[in-house]
């Protein structure tokens, strides 16, 4: 087990690398004014209308770094910093979650099944970690057998639902960029130094995902052996 907690333990450090890179790549970038002047909110009111989309409105949320498409009420909610600003940090986000509105509007195979296990995932994250723990103990207390260990299965179960959906993430977020990047480069909407910024900025988003994915595939392995190895 010292060589999982290890692993979680990197894992741990590089999501607070990542985090910690991103925020500063995105201050950086935010320095960088657009030449054509245009605000966050406004470059994704253009891309959506590029698109034939127009029953998704662009709305300004609290907060920051809480930028995200809403398939439920078809909005592009965007931090108050983004929505106004007009810079290159904003134009990568502002395009990136329109991007997520193109994928909806196409029917994007790998959004679509995201859509479908956001239910489940809602519930698994609420009770798995719970039912995991509690049917350790509760079978360390009975001997490790009988009902303890179905429900640290069941929480398993719930656990690898999650983790799945981590990893369905993946794909849907560095499709959203690319369609984004894509829009930008094809409409001549940045400069140059604007395009490399908003690509980077983009990149180390696109890195919490996978360190996320990777980090819940490595508590599921834990507790999977924790689990399923103490049967033998």
């Amino acid at each position: 087990m010292t060589g999982f907690y290890l692993i979680i333990g990197v894992i741990s450090l590089a999501s607070w690398l990542v985090s910690k890179r991103l925020k500063n790549k995105f201050t950086y970038y935010s320095k960088i004014h657009l030449k054509n002047g245009l605000s966050g909110k406004e470059i994704a009111e253009k891309m959506l209308n590029d698109h034939g989309i127009f029953n998704v409105k662009v709305i300004s949320t609290p907060g920051e770094l809480t930028d995200h498409y809403n398939p439920l009420n078809k909005t592009v909610n965007l931090s108050e910093v983004v929505y106004n600003q007009r810079n290159a940090s904003a134009a990568a986000v502002a395009a990136h979650e329109c991007g997520h509105a193109v994928q909806h509007a196409q029917a994007y195979e790998w959004l679509t099944l995201r859509s479908k296990l956001v239910p489940a995932v809602n519930i698994s994250s609420k009770f798995s970690q719970w039912l995991v723990i509690g049917g350790i103990i509760l079978g360390a207390a009975s001997g490790n057998t009988g009902i303890g260990f179905i429900i640290a299965v069941v929480g398993l179960a719930m656990m690898a639902v999650a983790t799945f959906f981590s990893f369905i993430t993946l794909p849907v977020e560095y499709d959203a960029s690319n369609r984004a990047l894509a829009w930008l480069k094809s409409k001549n909407m940045l400069t140059t130094i604007e395009q490399d910024g908003a690509k980077d900025a983009l990149k180390w988003a696109a890195r919490t995902y996978l360190v996320a994915a990777l980090g819940s595939l490595a508590m599921l392995l834990y507790w999977g052996l924790r689990i399923l190895g103490s049967r033998d």
